[in-house]
């Protein structure tokens, strides 16, 4: 179903945080749960993966994750803050002490100059420790390959904090 390699990296994602003790959660938005599924594909993922969410609508990511929908308003959906309050609402919201959010425009439409298509924010939040951030601009790569290269980027980042 996903390409090998991010099924390898996927894997190794999963061996980092159980050798680590470490469950994750999912925040997605415009990858619509394509990170859980990817993890979720790998055998023994149950003693990793805690629950995922899929927060696609602004209303999804404050009534599940408890982000204010001010802050929504103040910055966008696609923007670091709304990332970075994802990933630490789905700790805050789950029994993981890790997890990944995405935030994006994947197009083909709902772009602008200052958001364009391609567009994407990451985080990652440890529970009690740092939550790190990432800004992507893939362009206007065709839908699929924006929602690829954010689950690739989202497994790059929860290893950078593993």
């Amino acid at each position: 179903m996903f390409p090998p390699r991010l099924t390898e990296l996927a894997a190794v994602v999963l061996n980092e945080a159980k050798s680590k003790g470490l469950r994750i959660a999912t925040a997605e938005s415009c990858t619509g749960g394509l990170i859980a599924g990817l993890l979720t594909e790998i055998p023994g993922s149950s003693d990793v993966v805690e629950r995922g969410f899929v927060t696609y609508s602004n209303e999804a990511k404050a009534d599940l994750l408890g982000i204010p929908m001010a802050l929504i308003q103040a910055n966008g959906a696609v923007s670091e803050p709304v990332a970075r309050a994802m990933a630490e609402g789905a700790v805050r919201h789950s029994l993981a002490q890790l997890a990944v959010s995405v935030t994006g425009i994947a197009g083909p439409g709902g772009g602008t100059a200052d958001k364009p298509v391609g567009l994407v924010h990451t985080a990652v939040a440890l529970e009690g420790g740092p939550t790190l951030h990432e800004e992507h601009r893939f362009g206007d790569i065709g839908r699929g390959m924006v929602r690829l290269k954010t689950v690739e980027a989202a497994l790059r980042l929860l290893l950078k904090l593993l």
